[in-house]
């Protein structure tokens, strides 16, 4: 049980880490002047790219580990 709540909140702090991320990037976007469409259209690019990056590493160091 201990092991899923585990993966559970690594899962979590991931989201959280994206979410964070992609917000900023949308702020950052804004400032320079793009329109509202632009800068959600980067935070969500921004948003996949991490959560992108999260799987692969953890796929990664799956695969080194075993």
């Amino acid at each position: 049980m201990s092991g899923l709540v585990v993966v559970l909140l690594a899962v979590a702090v991931v989201v959280i880490f994206a979410l964070l991320a992609a917000a900023t990037a949308g702020k950052l976007a804004r400032r320079d002047g793009a329109t509202y469409s632009t800068a959600l259209t980067r935070a969500a690019t921004t948003f996949a790219a991490f959560l992108t990056l999260a799987a692969t590493l953890t796929t990664a160091l799956t695969a080194a580990l075993h």
